[in-house]
């Protein structure tokens, strides 16, 4: 279900408080923002009401991973974006985060890695899918050659089920397309 985004909240996650100070306050303007400077401490406040969580890979006390591990074991409705400045690598491909972004990043990417996940929430679960792979899929092929990639089984999967979603995707939308047209022909008040 979608989120307004004025009532949005941000957990902002980074092991560096320098680092986590200045995200929430790029984001306190538009939404209500937690900031937790350890994994543990981000698992403490990571509850029903956080929207989005933008997560540290690298911590000393629990890495990204970890905690990225245990919010979806807790099955918690809430959009994960790992914000790091660990270099991708194929892990990134299995992790079940919406959404990856390496540092450094600025106030504005910030927001609009924000907004994007919050307008995911309210879209069909296959394009919140598609847009997490395409971010794995793109931040791999920043980092890898042509030929690292596709030797990778696990990047070759990934890039067909992205495929897979884009066809069904468009499908989709070519039905809501026809549906929408079907209604304007008919008139208004009829069929729905």
């Amino acid at each position: 279900m979608g989120v307004d985004p004025n009532d949005a909240t941000v957990l902002v996650v980074d092991d560096e408080p320098m680092v986590a100070d200045s995200f929430s306050l790029q984001l306190e303007r538009w939404y209500a923002v937690r900031t937790a400077y350890g994994g543990e401490e981000a698992l403490e406040l990571a509850d029903g009401a956080v929207d989005v969580v933008l997560l540290d890979r690298r911590m000393p006390d629990r890495s990204g991973d970890e905690v990225l591990r245990e919010l979806r074991e807790r099955d918690l409705d809430v959009q994960v974006v790992m914000i790091t400045a660990v270099d991708a690598d194929f892990d990134v491909l299995s992790m079940p985060c919406d959404g990856y972004v390496e540092k450094p990043v600025g106030g504005e990417a910030l927001r609009e890695a924000v907004e994007k996940q919050l307008a995911l929430r309210r879209y069909d679960e296959r394009v919140s899918e598609f847009f997490a792979t395409a971010d794995k899929l793109a931040a791999l092929e920043t980092e890898k050659s042509a030929r690292a990639l596709e030797s990778n089984e696990k990047y070759r999967e990934l890039k067909e089920r992205h495929g897979t979603l884009n066809e069904e995707l468009e499908e989709l939308f070519r039905t809501v397309d026809d549906d929408a047209l079907l209604l304007r022909e008919r008139g208004p008040g009829v069929g729905g």
